[in-house]
């Protein structure tokens, strides 16, 4: 069973920073695209981010220059740094390990508000 295991979500103020990490299995995360998701109430899961095994990233246009995607080769992890958070950030957000086959963590909450 691969798992995906989320961490760092939680409230901030417009302006803040947050950090999540997924961290997955070294077969998984050797040979996978990682990507981090995110949904708001009535809005469809959308692409925030993602990393290809060699590096390479993406980014939706409302988050560049403001977020970043690593990867932590030593720990399988893979990061979102995410600075000047907007309110509009405010998702549930979700890892994914795309490859041969889909995987999906369970979701942390991320809210801005003041």
């Amino acid at each position: 069973q691969v798992q995906l295991v989320e961490s760092g979500g939680g409230l901030v103020q417009p302006g803040g920073s947050l950090r999540l990490s997924c961290a997955t299995s070294r077969s998984i995360f050797n040979f996978y695209v990682m990507g981090w998701y995110r949904q708001a109430p009535g809005l469809q899961r959308e692409l925030v981010a993602s990393i290809g095994s060699g590096g390479m990233t993406n980014y939706v246009d409302s988050v560049k220059g403001r977020f970043t995607i690593s990867r932590d080769n030593a720990k399988s992890t893979v990061h979102l740094q995410m600075n000047s958070l907007k309110p509009e950030d405010t998702a549930v957000y979700y890892c994914r390990a795309q490859g041969a086959q889909d995987y999906w963590g369970q979701g942390t909450q991320v809210t801005v508000s003041s």
